[in-house]
Parts: structure tokens; sequence; C-alpha cells
């Protein structure tokens, strides 16, 4: 099926997002491309995305390479989802969810956990920003960060506000550090607001998650058995927190999920709402926080009010912010322009598009 290209909605360093329609079908979709000499980190989330099918993560479309301007082009084509992102309708209501939608939505976010977990992969990056809004509820997006658990290489990625300690610490980053967050978004959907709020920058962030024995703080207005769900979440030890397949029994999902369609939608689904920069955003290609936590490593036997030291140190990479394009959603909370880190670089991929040039586009269904 050929498809023709749309209007810009996303750029980086080295991919940009589109719209998209079919020519026959007329079906809505994004597709996110990058040149072809620059596509690695693209071509993984590909190559992860397309061996995936659950009604809980965003669905794999198909791709391609395409000549466009005198340039080959990596395409990517991922499913439309009509809402927008979590982060986005909770900034966008100026409000919190309700406690069923809350729950509603955080059961829907387990199972597409309990699914990756299920095929060894972490997601590494699980925050509102990520989570896309449907007819039918949420779906867990951008894979860009997502790796194996059996990963032999130590790689740390993700969203500084959101990470687990562990992960701060740059020892480790499994299936318990995706709970850890997830327990983060439950409180960023609760509260509206960052699971940090007083916290201003990366440095600080990371050195007050990896070394303070403090958890985000858990809403007091939430019922008894949200606020103990959290706490199976929000545990420094990730030995110590529930699996996805155990916190789907919870009481707090059991007893508050509803079967109605509450929750943040808005109202109305334009075929750009999920596509602002908001969540395409995560195109940029920022640097990795892997020199950071590193750094981090090099001053844990110093005093806690010695590391602070960690800010100055010169080897430090330079975290850039994100600024959202729409000047008019100036309530956007800090941790929208946190960063993601990703790492670039990274060998194999699927044979999708490799040795051919097509003017012609298929599409799997």
């Amino acid at each position: 099926m050929e498809w023709q290209r749309g209007h810009t909605i996303g750029q980086g360093s080295s991919a940009t997002v589109s719209t998209a329609t079919c020519r026959t079908g007329g079906g809505v979709f994004a597709v996110k491309s990058s040149e072809l000499s620059q596509s690695e980190s693209l071509k993984r989330e590909q190559k992860i995305l397309s061996s995936l099918s659950s009604p809980y993560v965003v669905a794999y479309k198909g791709c391609d390479i395409t000549m466009e301007n005198n340039r080959l082009l990596f395409n990517l084509f991922m499913e439309y989802m009509p809402f927008g992102t979590v982060a986005q309708a909770t900034h966008r209501h100026g409000a919190r969810l309700e406690e069923a939608a809350l729950a509603r939505y955080t059961r829907q976010i387990l199972q597409g956990l309990e699914y990756l977990h299920s095929k060894e992969l972490v997601h590494c990056d699980i925050k509102g920003a990520n989570i896309l809004i449907g007819e039918d509820g949420v779906k867990i997006g951008d894979l860009g960060c997502a790796k194996t658990v059996v990963d032999s290489a130590v790689v740390i990625g993700g969203t500084p506000m959101f990470m687990a300690p562990e992960v701060a610490r740059g020892e480790e980053q499994g299936c318990a550090s995706d709970i850890w967050s997830l327990g983060c978004t439950v409180v960023e959907m609760a509260t509206g607001g960052a699971p940090w709020p007083n916290v201003e920058d990366p440095f600080s962030v990371l050195y007050h998650i990896a070394y303070s024995s403090e958890v985000p703080e858990i809403p007091c207005f939430l019922s008894k058995e949200a606020k103990d769900f959290l706490g199976k979440c929000l545990r420094r030890n990730p030995q110590e927190r529930w699996r996805a397949s155990e916190l789907l029994k919870h009481p707090f999902i059991g007893k508050l999920c509803s079967n109605n369609k509450e929750g943040l939608e808005s109202d109305s689904s334009s075929p750009t709402s999920v596509l602002e920069q908001g969540f395409w955003s995560s195109v940029e290609e920022s640097e990795s926080v892997g020199n950071l936590i590193n750094s981090t490593r090099k001053f844990e036997f110093l005093a806690a009010g010695r590391v602070r030291m960690l800010a100055l140190s010169s080897g430090a990479p330079c975290w850039a912010q994100h600024d959202d394009d729409d000047d008019d959603d100036d309530d956007d909370d800090d941790d929208e322009n946190w960063i993601t880190a990703r790492r670039n670089g990274v060998k194999g991929f699927g044979n999708c598009g490799s040795g051919t040039v097509s003017a012609s586009h298929e599409l799997s269904h």
C-alpha cells in the first residue's frame, strides 16, 4: 500500500516524525524517519517493535527506505493514537485523574509491562509522556531506550526524574526498574506533577535518587489500596518490588478498575493530537546518562556534602533541556523538560528495507 508523508511534527538531531496517510485506504499513522547513514538507533527500535504484538503496546506498522530530496531515509511506521499522552492530558486538564481512571490506566500499563517483561525486554523509560491514550485506554509507546534483560552491555537510559535508585547509581536496569518508574508515573497521573517536584536539575535528582533514603511522596488523598500499591512499587531495594504479574492482582487494580471509558481523553480527536511535540520530542537523541552515572561512582566513598561536587566535575556531559514548541503550553510540568538519554550505534537490526529503495511503500497489517 502506497503512503504519503504529511507535515513534520517532531524534529531531532537525527530523526524526524511526520504524519502520514495510506494513499488507498486513507488511514493515518506516524512515520519516524532518519537518514539511512544515521539510522542505527531507529533500526534498533524497529527491530524491537516489530517483534511485539500486544493491545497494550503501540503497534508496529512497517518500515521502508525511500529517496526523498536526494536523501536516503529509513522510515519506521507506528500506530496512530488519537488522544495524545497521559502527560499532555493531565497538563491540558490541569487536574489529577479520578482514582477509578487512575487504576484503569495503571492496569493497562501493567499489562503492557507484563507482556514486555515476558519477552525479556525492559522498557527503561516509563513515564506519562510515553503512555499514549486511545479509544480503549492507554498503550506503552517509545521503545527507543528498550533493551533485553540479558543485554551484556551495561548501558543506562531513561529520564532522570523517573529512574530507580539502582539505575541512578549505574548498577543495573532490569524489570524491577520499570516497576519503580511505573510508581513514579502513577504519582504523576495522580497529582498532575513531577514525582520529585522539589528537585531542579538532572545532577541533583540523580544524586538524590541514588544516595538518599527517600522515595517519591505518596499523595495523601489516595485510597488505602492506592497507597499500598505505590508502596509495593516504590521500594528502594529492587528485589523487594512486586513484579507486574503480582501488581495486577493487587486490590487497587481489582477493586477500583471500572469498565467505563472514564479518563483524560481529549474532547476531540485530531489527526495529529498524538503527534504533538510533547511525545515526539524523544526523537532528539541526547547525551547518554552513562557518563554522568559513571562519574557518580567515583564519588561514592565521599561524604554526602562532598558528593554534590559531582555537578562541577569537568567530565560531566552537558545536559540540554527539551523546550516544548507549543508556546501556549506554559503549564507543562518540569518533568517534561527532562531529556531522554539513548544509546547510539547499536549493532544488529532487522532486515527491513535492506538493500533496496522502494517507490511504493508497503504497510504491515
